[in-house]
């Protein structure tokens, strides 16, 4: 992706480079190309794809499909930035279940998932899916600590070898009773001691922290390799009441030079209204 980043020299200062990329769920019922055309046309660098888009699991989705949705993107002049909602609409698979025998599962497809990442072009798995990790019953923090890590161990060593990061997301407790702040993801991903697993920062989950988000992106530099745009309503940046005019300062203080990311929940304006005046009120934020 770094042919797609946009740089900034003036005389003044020299900000990192940022990608601003959407993610396709956004588009439901485009074709890809469509979405990939249309993305461009709005000033996209690059476009985040979920699996379930694709197919059922993402196993279901051919080398073959996966290099022709690589040059359609390519053909569109954007980037496949990764894959977000990872576990979202499977069935069988959870990240923290007490059958370890699931937990297999699970790890087996996310080595899938990261292979298909890679193929696809993409650089950056976001691992949310909230309802695949939540406590269950007797299980504690620590515990599911552990499985996650032993879960993801094999993708994020076949990460490594393939220049992908996976990244996991700190949610807020309407979404889920494990891993809610950006420090306790900190806490978590440092378990496993590999740059190939960091942390994403969300502004609608940062959001609940109660805290300063440019605070929460100065405390965590160095940690996050992702980051997603919206607001605290569920929408677009710049449809609610979240400035990103500090967080944009604080992401360029950190040396914050990936993807920023629209990734948003509700769709009532369109896709049309929502890709465009949010990439053109990052635009004014940023200063790109």
């Amino acid at each position: 992706m770094a042919n797609s980043h946009l740089h900034i020299d003036t005389p003044a200062r020299h900000d990192p480079p940022v990608n601003f990329a959407i993610c396709n769920e956004i588009f439901d019922g485009w074709t890809l190309p469509d979405t990939f055309a249309f993305a461009k046309q709005a000033g996209y660098d690059a476009v985040e794809i979920t699996p379930y888009t694709l197919a059922p699991r993402i196993t279901d989705v051919s080398p073959a499909r996966r290099a022709e949705i690589r040059r359609q993107a390519a053909d569109a002049g954007v980037a496949i930035s990764g894959l977000h909602w990872l576990l979202a609409r499977t069935e069988g698979l959870y990240l923290t279940h007490t059958d370890a025998t699931i937990r297999e599962l699970t790890s087996n497809y996310f080595v899938e998932l990261t292979r298909c990442t890679s193929d696809l072009g993409g650089r950056f798995m976001v691992l949310g899916s909230p309802k695949q990790r939540n406590l269950l019953p007797g299980v504690s923090t620590e515990q599911a600590s552990q499985w996650t890590l032993d879960v993801l161990r094999p993708a994020v060593t076949l990460a490594e070898t393939l220049g992908i990061t996976l990244c996991f997301e700190p949610l807020a407790p309407s979404e889920t009773n494990f891993i809610n702040t950006a420090l306790e993801a900190r806490r978590l991903v440092a378990g496993m001691n590999s740059r190939a697993l960091q942390i994403i920062l969300d502004v609608k989950a940062m959001s609940s922290e109660g805290r300063p988000i440019p605070e929460i992106i100065r405390e965590s530099k160095g940690a996050f390799a992702y980051f997603h745009a919206n607001d605290s309503n569920l929408k677009g940046p710049g449809f609610g009441d979240v400035d990103f005019v500090p967080i944009a300062a604080a992401l360029r203080d950190v040396g914050y030079a990936g993807c920023v990311s629209v990734e948003v929940f509700r769709f009532e304006e369109g896709p049309e209204v929502i890709a465009t005046q949010s990439r053109a009120y990052l635009k004014r934020t940023f200063g790109i």
